[in-house]
């Protein structure tokens, strides 16, 4: 007995490894391609394995050797034994389809919809079923057949569905209908609408969501979800001021205390929509001291006054005059304190930058400086100002100590690599070159592209002029001329007179490119197109000739309108400075003026 079962499990061992031999030939000739080799092995291997992997692969091969009966058998054989007969009927009314059988397609697909039974589960499969066919209107028929059996749940798959057959009022209604049962989905509705619609660029598609919506805030007076969906729809469009108003209703109904307001604010200042901007922060102005954003909304309401007046060319004195007395009145209303600190720092610069008044401005950031529990990034926030202003007022060494301070503080945070570059400005401005160049490699590396990147302009600066140079006065001098920041008439008095002194000079295309970003600063817009000429056709092979380009048909398009000049310009850009930073911008720009003139 012992020998007789030892033989008997030899004998199945041998069976199995030769079911598995056969498994791999059939495997091997099937993904090969060899589908009547397939067919050989797989034909024995279903007669004893009625996997779905054997199954898969014998009906695969059956059909692409165009065996029609044997595959129909199979099917139907399988048919038999599935425990879900309704999918079943779709893989035979597949087969059907193969081979042009509409008819008998149809029949197969009738059934499948006749054994449906409710239940979310079963809907899904045979409608998974029929999409995988793209019997869209099938799969439709199975999500209608089982909400009138009562089944629930299906809004979801059921808005896949018609944003797959292109029916997108019926999307729209089904996903409202699913956020009104189950708000939970938000993020994923939106998700799927913005991938599915692309309404940002569509008008069309902007226009049914938005009809969708309103119909639902109809229907749904009470839920809030809808003017959620709302206010996403208007900034996904930024539409900003469309926004606000579902924003600020939304903020009182929740009492939010200005948190979604602020947040809207701060969105709109960053795409410049200055009007609806100043809105939000005046409405969470509105409610009052008690809200936590009271002291943040105040300072924003002036932000976006410096903003506005910071896109104006030439600058608007009197108005910085004004923006001033306004910044003194908020600090004398509220006080100098920890809240307010962010106003002082703003405050100061405008004072010193724009108004001269330099002694004011250094008083008060000290202060400010010195305010008790003041937040360790605010005070480094307002030593970099104080730094700057120092630098403005020709005190670098007293800049320095206060960028050295940042710099020791914050290490390889981002504004540790601010302080670090400002400090190798300092350096620069003070002849320092060497040393300015040290700090810079190191920057070159930073995580922050920013400052990665003007730490590159100014590296480049020194090693395109003052390594090539065994005298060093003609770089101390333009060193000198950048420090004297926003003193425009005389750093280009002073530059005038370093090219008389250096005439033609390798700095000469760096002298030119300063000359023409003060001459736009000041709103001197021909004196800055001059200027950025001379650079692309004198010094085209320099660093600087691609961005001299570049701000030559920024200043046509955007400040004296002169379109037909400046698309010329952006498609030079393109071709002969196919590696510059400002590719990107030149192509959208080009793009977009050639859309339009071609449409004029």
């Amino acid at each position: 007995m012992r020998k007789l079962s030892l033989t008997v499990a030899l004998l199945g061992t041998l069976a199995a490894s030769q079911a598995q031999s056969d498994l791999e030939l059939a495997q091997y000739y099937y993904e090969e391609g060899s589908y009547q080799q397939a067919v050989l092995y797989l034909e024995q291997l279903w007669k004893k394995d009625k996997t779905d992997k054997i199954y898969d692969m014998y009906y695969a091969s059956l059909v692409a050797i165009d065996d029609f009966e044997r595959a129909e058998d199979l099917v139907k054989k399988r048919l038999k034994g599935r425990g879900n007969r309704a999918t079943a009927y779709v893989d035979l009314g597949e087969l059907y389809v193969r081979f042009d059988k509409r008819e008998l397609a149809m029949e197969a697909f009738n059934e499948a919809l006749a054994l449906l039974g409710p239940g979310v589960g079963n809907a899904q499969k045979l409608a998974d079923a029929f999409v995988e066919l793209n019997e869209l209107d099938l799969a439709l028929e199975v999500y209608e057949r089982s909400a009138a059996m009562g089944t629930q749940g299906l809004a979801y798959s059921l808005a896949n569905l018609q944003g797959i057959r292109g029916d997108y009022p019926g999307m729209l209604d089904s996903y409202c209908e699913l956020l009104h049962e189950r708000p939970t989905y938000l993020r994923t509705v939106q998700n799927s609408i913005y991938r599915t619609m692309r309404f940002y660029e569509n008008p069309e598609m902007a226009s049914l969501i938005r009809s969708a919506l309103l119909r639902a805030m109809q229907t749904h007076p009470d839920d809030i979800i809808f003017p959620e969906m709302l206010v996403w729809y208007f900034n996904a469009l930024e539409d900003f001021a469309g926004a606000f108003q579902h924003a600020k209703a939304l903020d009182l109904r929740l009492n939010e205390d200005g948190q979604r307001l602020m947040e809207l604010g701060n969105t709109a200042l960053a795409n410049r929509d200055y009007g609806t901007a100043r809105k939000c922060f005046e409405a969470v102005l509105e409610k009052g001291p008690r809200t936590p954003y009271f002291y943040t909304a105040s300072n924003e309401v002036l932000q976006v006054r410096y903003e506005e007046l910071e896109a104006q060319l030439p600058p608007d004195l009197a108005a910085y005059r004004t923006l001033a007395d306004d910044y003194r009145a908020a600090l004398d209303a509220l006080g100098l304190r920890t809240e307010t600190a962010v106003m002082a720092k703003d405050c100061a610069h405008v004072l010193a930058f724009y108004l001269g008044a330099v002694t004011e401005a250094i008083e008060l950031l000290d202060a400010t400086i010195a305010l008790p529990g003041l937040y360790d990034r605010i005070v480094a926030v307002c030593k970099l100002e104080l730094g700057d202003i120092h630098v403005f007022d020709d005190n670098i060494w007293e800049a320095s100590l206060l960028f050295s301070q940042v710099e020791l503080d914050f290490g390889d945070d981002p504004l540790g690599h601010e302080a670090k570059f400002r400090n190798a400005r300092v350096s620069y401005f003070g002849g320092k070159f060497d040393w300015a160049q040290t700090q810079l490699d190191a920057l070159k590396a930073s995580t922050s592209k920013l400052i990665s990147n003007d730490a590159i302009d100014l590296s480049l600066l020194i090693t395109d002029n003052y390594a090539l140079d065994t005298i060093s006065e003609p770089m101390e001098r333009f060193a000198q001329v950048l420090a004297l920041q926003h003193r425009y008439l005389e750093a280009e008095v002073a530059l005038d007179s370093l090219m008389a002194d250096w005439p033609g000079h390798a700095l000469e295309d760096d002298i030119l490119f300063r000359k023409a970003t003060w001459a736009r600063l000041n709103g001197r817009f021909e004196d800055a197109l001059a200027f950025l000429e001379e650079i692309t056709d004198l010094h085209f092979d320099d660093v600087l000739a691609d961005d001299a380009l570049f701000w030559r048909a920024t200043i046509l398009e955007n400040h004296l309108h002169r379109v037909e000049d400046a698309l010329p310009l952006y498609e030079q850009l393109l071709f002969e400075y196919p590696g510059s930073l400002h590719v990107i911008e030149a192509r959208e720009r080009f793009r977009a003026l050639s859309t339009e003139a071609n449409a004029g």
